[in-house]
């Protein structure tokens, strides 16, 4: 009996307290969206393997690309090297746009979207969130490709800032295709499903692009796939952005292109995320 008796004035209390208390304000769009890209931080803090992907692979790739095909097509490794590291730049940072979707599905399946969902928040905090916490990603892949190719001997004729202009600008086109990325992820059912799909559709456009070899000697219809492919245009712009010689146009094209994938994607990974169970 005096368990029982001193519970009930807990309880009242209790009740008084939450009946009494000014109720704190709801959070900003804001607010949420930066609490939930510093939630992405935490994953790689807590899980710094997650990082292996952008560390290991740019540098995998730069390397073997630099040191196998240089002499087959550009007669030394050092005017290769010239040519490919705005690709493998390009190739880096895209590939890790695929996590995205990846990530989102895994939240999915284990029922951590059916939470975000009852708090009282702004919908699409998480999604834009995930989106802030993935730019640091794309930048360390960037970084990780830049730093490998100064190692080499790349000679960045555009100096520093055009170093900095290509990054800014392939991260930009990035956050773009990510979006394609979240809503496959909200579609499929399973990680793996979402990573599969996500490399099957960036392994054509990637190499069958100006990325890694001039297009000039590909056959013609090849060659029009290549001229016309937005890997192509965000490599050229990339590329002559460190080489110092670009142009409004050529910086243009593909700061649209990534406006038009995020105009047609974003709303349909709102809508999705909404709506699936």
């Amino acid at each position: 009996m005096s368990t029982t008796s001193q519970q009930v004035p807990e309880h009242a209390a209790v009740r008084t307290a939450l009946a009494t208390s000014p109720r704190p304000p709801q959070p900003g769009a804001l607010s949420t969206a930066l609490t939930f890209g510093w939630r992405g931080m935490l994953k790689i803090k807590h899980v710094p393997e997650q990082l292996l992907d952008v560390v290991v692979t740019p540098v995998l790739f730069t390397v073997m690309f630099t040191y196998i095909y240089g002499g087959a097509i550009s007669g030394s490794t050092g005017e290769y090297l010239q040519f490919i590291l705005p690709g493998t730049l390009v190739m880096s940072v895209l590939f890790t746009t695929v996590y995205s979707g990846v990530a989102l599905n895994t939240d999915l399946t284990k029922g951590v979207v059916d939470r975000f969902r009852s708090l009282p928040i702004w919908r699409a905090a998480p999604l834009v969130g995930a989106a802030v916490g993935d730019s640091a990603r794309y930048l360390f892949a960037g970084t990780m490709v830049i730093l490998v190719g100064l190692i080499l001997g790349y000679s960045a004729e555009g100096g520093p800032l055009g170093v900095l202009a290509a990054l800014a600008l392939v991260v930009l086109f990035s956050l773009g295709l990510a979006w394609v990325f979240t809503t496959i992820g909200l579609i499929l059912r399973a990680p793996n499903a979402v990573l599969n799909t996500g490399f099957m559709a960036l392994f054509p456009l990637l190499f069958l692009s100006n990325a890694f070899v001039p297009p000039d000697t590909l056959p013609r219809g090849l060659k029009a796939f290549v001229d016309v492919n937005p890997v192509s245009q965000l490599v050229t712009a990339a590329r002559e952005l460190m080489n110092g010689s670009a142009s409004v146009g050529e910086v243009a094209i593909p700061l649209a292109i990534a406006a038009g994938i995020t105009a047609v994607f974003l709303p349909l990974t709102v809508r999705l995320y909404r709506t699936r169970g």
